[in-house]
């Protein structure tokens, strides 16, 4: 099926790929210039003690740590999110808050020849622009597909079920679309576990927009309703839904 073709995105109904376990993560050091307050550096990890990371104890303190990293990195103020002329910055908030929440994401990735090395067995140091180079959502969406279930990503299907898995186990939950035209950006964005303050908005007590926190063209600590089902944008010619303890 051709999908640059499709009226309306779907949900790819693929299964996941074996976990291959011959694969290395793809990341670069922590830099002091790497901040909040900055755009330099973004596709390294933020260099800042004073943000906290998920704590892994109990699914109760891991929900009230999720809160208070979101309320840290403060996408809708933070620097280092906003939109510029060029781009914007949807992946890297992903990115930052996957890392400070102890799962992998990708904001770089490994070249083809750099790949091919590893999988063959070689140790390979991530080098950017030689081993490694940028990896934007649509390109994330088959990320996860190929590689998500080696980095311990589960896929998912319904939005009401991420949604409550979120809520219950304060694991991480992503929604990642994949642009119709070849070449530009899909958009990826965190679903969150919902507070007191922010909810997902449901339907027959069924979640149809599930609470999410998100960089991009705006830029929302917490949203649900206010962008509805933006992953069934006709710019997009599909989307994933993925999960992690």
């Amino acid at each position: 099926m051709n999908k640059d073709t499709e009226s309306s995105p779907i949900e790819l109904l693929v299964e996941d790929s074996t976990p291959d376990y011959r694969i290395k993560i793809a990341d670069l050091l922590p830099d002091p210039e790497s901040r909040l307050d900055s755009m330099l550096f973004r596709y390294n990890p933020i260099c800042d003690s004073s943000i906290p990371f998920r704590d892994s104890t109990n699914p109760l303190t891991k929900k009230e740590s999720i809160t208070q990293l979101i309320d840290k990195l403060n996408v809708a103020k933070s620097i280092r999110y906003q939109r510029t002329i060029e781009d914007t910055y949807c992946n890297v908030y992903a990115y930052d808050y996957c890392y400070f929440s102890k799962v992998y994401l990708p904001t770089i990735w490994w070249t083809d020849d750099a790949l091919q090395k590893i999988l063959e067995g070689e140790k390979i140091k991530a080098i950017f622009g030689e081993t490694v180079d940028h990896i934007y959502s649509s390109a994330i969406h088959d990320w996860f597909l190929k590689w998500g279930a080696s980095f311990g990503w589960k896929r998912m299907f319904a939005i009401d079920e991420i949604q409550n898995k979120v809520n219950t186990f304060g694991g991480v939950g992503i929604i990642c679309a994949k642009r119709k035209e070849k070449g530009l950006s899909g958009h990826i964005v965190p679903i969150v576990p919902e507070t007191d303050l922010n909810k997902a908005y449901r339907k027959n007590g069924i979640v149809i927009y599930p609470l999410q926190s998100q960089a991009g063209e705006f830029n929302y600590n917490y949203f649900s309703e206010v962008r509805k089902d933006w992953w069934n944008d006709e710019l997009y010619s599909s989307y994933v839904l993925y999960y992690h303890d």
